[in-house]
């Protein structure tokens, strides 16, 4: 497979493109810190794979394609998760019964009380959390023929705010939307999972923002700023242009939290 190295080319590229002001919509990824916080740093995660202990945090985010949306009640985020090799490494199997690591995977909607650009949409409010993560297509969405499902995982995330957290958004604004956590647990040691020194690309395939009452529900896709949508882990990996085509079929995440 083709290689992609996310190197200071684009880091240059979203040097000039970022600023605390977005001029256009779009969606964002980075480690440990929200994009907007520090644009150039994160994009690329490198651990030593030597211990079982921590986490790596992937923070996302959004910037509204419209000049503002009303009475806003939640995120439904999608992420694409791409690996050289087929089946995807054991390290990055989460969640289905009997996988390595099935409770390595999380994810909440606390937003960093630090953060000076990226706001916490939600206020505090928003509860939720990870809806699915498979190998299965479903729902109208195709893999590239260079790629194998074996070698391609989607997660899915849905947080939404109760009827009086409603709320008012604008444009140009960087929104917080969720923290996706990865933790280090059967990484050496008795047990341990293969596949953690591979690299990995990871694609924010999207983020719907809906409404109250789901007329005015926006899907964004694509980065706020060059390569925003995209950050690795250990460094050079798949081509991230190979992630799946973009779906905005959402019934099936909904009904994983009725």
């Amino acid at each position: 497979m083709k290689r992609l190295l996310l190197g200071l080319g684009v880091a240059a590229a979203m040097l000039c493109a970022a600023s605390s002001a977005f001029a256009v919509g779009g969606v964002n990824i980075s480690w440990s810190t929200c994009f907007g916080e520090n644009p150039s740093a994160s994009r690329n995660r490198t651990f030593a794979c030597a211990s079982n202990a921590g986490t790596n945090l992937l923070v996302t985010s959004f910037v509204l394609d419209t000049l503002q949306l009303g009475a806003v009640s939640g995120t439904e985020t999608v992420v694409d998760i791409l690996s050289a090799t087929d089946p995807v490494p054991l390290w990055w199997q989460f969640r289905d019964i009997g996988t390595c690591r099935q409770t390595a995977l999380g994810s909440n909607s606390i937003a960093d009380a630090n953060n000076l650009v990226c706001v916490d949409w939600a206020q505090g409010q928003s509860a939720g959390g990870v809806g699915a993560y498979t190998s299965d297509p479903g729902n109208g969405w195709t893999i590239d023929p260079s790629v194998t499902l074996g070698q391609h995982r989607r997660l899915k995330l849905a947080f939404a705010v109760p009827l009086a957290g409603l709320q008012d958004l604008t444009q140009a604004s960087e929104y917080f939307s969720a923290n996706i956590s990865i933790n280090n647990t059967k990484t050496v040691g008795t047990g341990a999972c293969t596949g953690c020194n591979e690299p990995i690309c990871i694609v924010l395939n999207s983020i719907k923002v809906t409404t109250n009452t789901g007329a005015g529900n926006r899907t964004i896709s694509g980065g706020a700023a060059a390569g925003s949508d995209i950050v690795t882990w250990q460094g050079v990996g798949p081509n991230c242009q190979l992630v799946p085509t973009k779906n905005v079929t959402w019934g099936s995440v909904k009904a994983l939290y009725r």
